[in-house]
């Protein structure tokens, strides 16, 4: 572990390393000591960078499990992303007695009352959502000690700017606020700067490195070929894989799948015992399946040498996952393959993620049964 992740609270700590989080990202690196310190954040960092981790650790650490008032909200411009950030924060807060609500427009005002009423400690939310209950006085803004504005640039746009400065002064002059977005204008920092006063600023460049010995290949295609590839990768003598999902259901599907084409992949998940995991990595490091599907959460742990490819059936959800995942292969010296299967939706968001880390990505083709690379992407 880092030292700041040292000074973290071990509900935190230990939910580092159930995640398998090898590092902090260089936003985290820079951003958790100083929010540790309680000051105030303006923060650029790319898009995949970890920004969301980066400000929800010192904002959980802070948190009082004596105060029955919602302590951390986070501000953010859309629906999708309030959900992404609930379930994050929802993951970090486990083994604490915190819990977590989203406010977000367009849902069940009623039920988002009920979820007040048992006083969650962290709120995610869109700005007209929030604003509207704290008029109501439905939501007590009085306790919260972090106020996060995630996606900044938006947040501070023309449709947003007047329900965020609102919610903004809503809290006590002590509470602390941490602004953060992938591009920051300068009119949003002389923004955010007015209602943080004085705050440090932190930009992150596309500077990280990925470590190991390992080459990024993509394989696109429409959602179905995502099968198709995998099953031809299967079926290759040379790869000896860890494929990842981000969720169970589709993990199971997928395994099922594989084995009604005769394949025989050793499946782990967050559901799966300890013996049907020890039984499963057996399998998979004797060679009787050299195919080893699993989530993120299951693979903690998982130090296998001879893995020659990592394949990603699901794009990871940060730059923190990827370069955990890829990390599994390339070992001990030995050169490795991360593969990822997407869409055309997903290339972006994978090229952002290539960006942070700085390494080469490779568009490959799969030809008489044989991966081969063949241009940049």
């Amino acid at each position: 572990m880092t030292e700041q992740l040292n000074e973290l609270r071990p509900f935190l700590q230990e939910n580092w390393e159930k995640a398998a989080y090898e590092k902090f990202t260089p936003v985290q690196e820079k951003m958790i000591p100083a929010a540790l310190q309680q000051q105030n954040i303006i923060c650029e960092a790319p898009t995949g960078s970890g920004k969301t981790l980066a400000y929800l650790l010192p904002a959980l650490h802070h948190m009082d499990a004596q105060e029955k008032q919602p302590q951390t909200v986070i501000v953010v411009s859309s629906r999708e992303l309030a959900m992404q950030v609930h379930e994050e924060a929802q993951a970090w807060t486990s083994g604490s007695s915190f819990t977590c609500a989203p406010l977000i427009g367009g849902a069940n005002v009623k039920r988002q009352l009920e979820k007040l009423k048992k006083k969650p400690a962290v709120i995610t939310g869109t700005p007209g959502r929030l604003l509207e209950l704290i008029q109501q006085k439905k939501l007590k803004m009085h306790a919260v000690k972090t106020l996060v504005f995630d996606e900044a640039d938006q947040l501070f746009s023309k449709e947003h700017k007047e329900a965020a400065g609102r919610i903004a002064g809503a809290v006590q002059r002590e509470c602390r606020k941490y602004i953060v977005s992938a591009t920051l204008p300068k009119r949003t920092v002389e923004q955010a700067k007015e209602w943080t006063g004085k705050a440090e600023v932190i930009r992150i460049n596309r500077s990280a490195k990925a470590d190991g010995n390992v080459e990024h290949l993509v394989l696109k295609g429409a959602l179905r070929d995502k099968m198709k590839h995998l099953q031809k990768l299967s079926s290759m003598n040379d790869v000896y894989a860890i494929v990842f999902c981000n969720d169970r259901y589709q993990l199971e599907q997928a395994a099922g799948k594989l084995e009604f084409k005769g394949r025989k992949p050793a499946v782990l998940h967050g559901e799966t015992s300890k013996q049907e995991r020890e039984k499963a990595l057996k399998g998979f490091r004797e060679g009787e399946s050299r195919l080893l599907m699993t989530t993120d959460v299951a693979s903690r742990g998982m130090d296998i040498e001879q893995v020659t490819h990592v394949i990603q059936l699901d794009l990871p959800n940060d730059v923190n996952q990827y370069v955990h995942r890829s990390g599994r292969t390339g070992r001990a010296g030995r050169s490795g393959t991360s593969v990822s299967l997407l869409t055309p939706s997903e290339t972006d968001r994978m090229k952002e993620i290539a960006a942070v880390l700085k390494i080469s990505l490779y568009e490959a083709e799969i030809e008489y049964g044989v991966l081969k690379k063949k241009r940049s992407v």
